[in-house]
């Protein structure tokens, strides 16, 4: 969804070990081997009703792009520290520009916030993170990328879903391919979309006939706010909180063994409801108790038993299926945090 995109989780597989040998001979067969791959990719895409035009236009002239192999294997959601990447992230400049959008696009918000039951303040701050609000655009050719991670072994099965993803957008016209550009891994526009992303949650909130996540504001944040609310998000609640945990509590826990959403590989503490968290010695950041409200909430410790605590409701999960990494959810609500003041 990142994401960034900072959409993506994280052992070189068979093919990446042929992508990225340094041998001439092993290069010269890796693009065998992915043209024979491509071929069967193109055979699919007219089986699945892709115009010939499309595939032959698309798929023309496509090799592996080894940066984007580079690029896949160092994602900073899985290199950082909470500290060093909200560092990065949540600047004095960020959250001033953050601030200024909210006051500029107050009305086309409040309108979206309205349909779809999501804060603006969280809206800005995926938006923020994603593109620096619209600031920074994608210039990577999407579907050579697509189809470097497909063919890859890693995480095969899920780009070739993205790769006949973005051929279905060009199929149905929603956008071109001398436009079609994104990130190294294939997210698109300003709220950084996957394909299939794209396909189910994107909106078209000035009714004008398209879902332009490129360049209209209001289909930018009616979809991450769509995206959210199909993902369980609910308006009376925030993100969560850093938290004070007692001495010993975390060893008596256990293994923090519960997806924080469903497909994701990262994981919460087992929920508790906020009164038995209270029982255990969890307190909020300044000490004092907390809130009195009949709602669970799961404990997370993104950087280990020596980095600091959070308490996570409901919508953390919903931020987590936008992007699958604990830095990257628990700065979109310190950041939202941080916009609203």
């Amino acid at each position: 969804m990142l994401s960034a995109r900072f959409r993506l989780t994280i052992t070189a597989m068979a093919a990446l070990g042929v992508l990225t040998c340094v041998s001439p001979n092993a290069a010269v067969g890796a693009e065998k081997n992915f043209e024979v791959w491509l071929e069967g990719v193109r055979v699919e895409a007219l089986k699945r009703g892709i115009k010939k035009e499309i595939v032959a236009e698309a798929l023309a002239g496509i090799t592996p792009v080894r940066r984007v192999i580079e690029r896949d294997r160092n994602q900073p959601e899985f290199k950082l520290t909470m500290a060093r990447y909200q560092k990065h992230v949540i600047t004095p400049r960020n959250i001033a520009v953050g601030r200024k959008k909210a006051k500029i696009y107050s009305k086309l918000l409040s309108g979206v916030a309205a349909r779809y039951g999501v804060q603006p303040r969280f809206i800005l701050a995926i938006w923020g993170i994603e593109t620096r609000y619209g600031a920074i655009k994608a210039n990577v050719p999407l579907i050579p990328s697509l189809a470097t991670l497909a063919f890859d072994a890693r995480r095969s099965t899920y780009f070739r879903k993205q790769l006949f993803a973005a051929l279905e957008m060009l199929n149905r016209g929603h956008i071109d391919i001398k436009s079609l550009f994104g990130s190294w891994a294939g997210a698109m526009g300003q709220p950084q979309f996957m394909p299939s992303s794209y396909l189910a949650f994107a909106q078209d909130f000035d009714g004008d006939g398209r879902r332009d996540i490129w360049k209209n504001e209001g289909d930018v944040f009616a979809s991450i706010a769509n995206y959210l609310a199909k993902h369980g998000w609910r308006s009376d609640m925030t993100w969560g909180r850093a938290v004070k945990v007692a001495p010993g509590l975390i060893a008596g826990l256990g293994q923090p063994d519960r997806r924080a959403a469903p497909g994701c590989r990262a994981t919460t503490y087992p929920q508790k409801l906020l009164s038995q968290w209270q029982e255990l010695g969890v307190r909020k950041i300044d000490g004092s108790n907390l809130p009195t409200r009949v709602i669970k909430a799961a404990l997370i410790r993104p950087d280990g038993d020596q980095g600091d605590a959070y308490l996570v409701y409901r919508n953390y999960a919903a931020i987590m299926a936008y992007n699958c990494a604990h830095l990257y959810a628990v700065t979109v609500g310190t950041l939202a945090d941080r916009i609203k003041g």
